[in-house]
């Protein structure tokens, strides 16, 4: 069996266990039944990439395969980043007004949950710990680990805030837009959760305690994690819908992506009046104008140089890491698990 596959029949068993603890609060039938299928369309059904990160991880940090225990326990906190994920989706789908996720009508979408899916968003959030307690409560990180927790849906919260006051909908300020702005997004919004929290969820859980191996492994996943949302700005605009499983809005919902940041910095005066006119606007026509301004820009080709740049200052990352109980394959591993990804 795949390690995808075992993290895959293992969220059986995790959901399994969040169900049946339902009855420990007298939840209502209904409400069971209401929790059981919001979990099953909401947490699984994505790439798994953070949290199949914590087990290959634990795996490298230890130099040996995993005892049956050891890749529960990883598969839990590998669970627990996808429900974070899960949390961030479902209230990301609602504030940005978006139609599909995965291939599917958003969860806030289906006309039977509306903005139910605020709360269920609570709950999902709430699921984390309640698994973190059951599983950990005794492991001599476990306060590290949930506080790793807490510290990182704080930070991602924080990246929300700015990409929401930066290009809110329906106030179109370009001169809001900027390098420096969309890199503490990225950071904040899409780094720390992604890139830095599986990795040092497989650290703490293998008990590595020095201050300096976490600052080691935040300087080159942070810059990773920016790389990755790069890709995802530019997979919004020019990936397939069927390829990424959403159609990307990020134009229309007046994001602080990287595609616009860099047409600002290239755009001719006439090219800049025309971007300030049709950027942000939830009109077909617009949108082909904004991106007819990338094409006569060569956005794609700026992008793919960008990608060539990153790899490499990424390459040259990995063999500054120095540190006994870092192996560097690890982190080339998670590296090339998105290098020129397609969804």
């Amino acid at each position: 069996m795949s390690e995808r596959q075992a993290f895959v029949e293992d969220y059986e068993k995790i959901h399994k266990e969040v169900i049946a603890d339902l009855s420990n609060y007298r939840l209502p039938q209904n409400g069971i039944e209401w929790v059981d299928r919001m979990l099953r369309e909401t947490v699984p059904g994505g790439k798994m990439n953070r949290g199949l990160t914590v087990g290959s991880s634990l795996k490298s940090i230890l130099q040996r395969d995993l005892t049956e225990q050891e890749q529960y326990h990883a598969h839990i906190l590998g669970w627990c980043i996808e429900m974070l994920q899960a949390f961030f989706l479902v209230a990301d789908d609602i504030m940005d007004g978006s139609i599909t996720r995965r291939g599917q009508p958003c969860w806030y979408k289906r006309p039977e949950v509306g903005m139910v899916a605020i709360n269920d968003g609570f709950i999902i959030e709430s699921v984390i710990y309640k698994l973190l307690k059951n599983h950990f409560r005794s492991h001599e990180k476990y306060l590290d680990i949930v506080e790793l927790f807490h510290e990182t849906t704080y930070q991602t919260e924080l990246g929300q805030l700015m990409d929401l006051i930066t290009a809110p909908e329906g106030d179109v300020d370009l001169s809001r837009f900027s390098i420096e702005k969309h890199a503490y997004i990225v950071e904040y919004k899409t780094a720390y959760y992604s890139f830095y929290l599986p990795i040092a969820l497989a650290m703490l859980y293998a008990g590595i305690s020095e201050e300096s191996a976490f600052e080691q492994a935040k300087q080159f996943l942070l810059p990773l994690g920016e790389y990755f949302q790069v890709q995802d700005d530019f997979l919004d605009c020019y990936g397939a819908p069927e390829v990424i499983g959403k159609i990307g809005t990020d134009i229309e919902d007046n994001k602080c992506g990287w595609l616009i940041v860099q047409a600002l910095k290239l755009a001719s005066p006439e090219q800049r009046t025309l971007l300030d006119a049709n950027y942000g606007q939830k009109d077909a026509e617009k949108v082909k104008i904004v991106k007819q301004i990338y094409k006569d820009l060569n956005i794609e080709q700026v992008y793919h140089d960008y990608e060539e740049e990153s790899y490499k200052r990424l390459t040259k990352m990995v063999e500054e890491i120095k540190h006994e109980r870092l192996p560097q394959d690890m982190f080339i591993t998670f590296m090339n698990r998105i290098y020129k990804r397609k969804q």
